[in-house]
């Protein structure tokens, strides 16, 4: 990208325009990919999930953890059981999947899973 712009820049403001036009194409196509397009589970979860569900916690509802037993006490003890909620939400949870996408849904859930088989260490 940055030998793109090199040579569109040192060609005048004409160029220059085309260069910075082309940076806005670029990021706009970027950002327009769905987040696991651009990240894996742990990542995505860092980003849209652990704000409310800190060490696999919950800072709103206490009872609704993502701790092993938590997640077998409400029949929540599947990897596709979490993607579901992942995408749609449950309760004041709202769900993310037009931000993560379908793929997002499910890497989320599988670290999730698996952060929960492993008893969320802190590490």
């Amino acid at each position: 990208m940055a030998v793109i712009l090199d040579r569109f820049s040192s060609r005048g403001w004409a160029s220059g325009l085309v260069a910075t036009l082309l940076s806005v194409v670029v990021l706009m196509v970027v950002f327009a990919l769905p987040a696991a397009a651009r990240a894996d589970g742990g990542e995505l979860f860092g980003q849209h999930c652990a704000g409310c569900h800190v060490h696999g916690g919950n800072i709103i509802r206490r009872g609704r953890t993502l701790k092993l037993s938590a997640l077998e006490r409400q029949g929540l003890a599947s990897p596709e059981a979490i993607a579901a909620i992942a995408a749609n939400g449950l309760g004041q949870m709202g769900g993310y999947g037009a931000v993560l996408g379908e793929e997002g849904t499910q890497q989320v859930a599988a670290f999730v899973w698996q952060q929960a088989q492993l008893g969320w260490p802190r590490g």
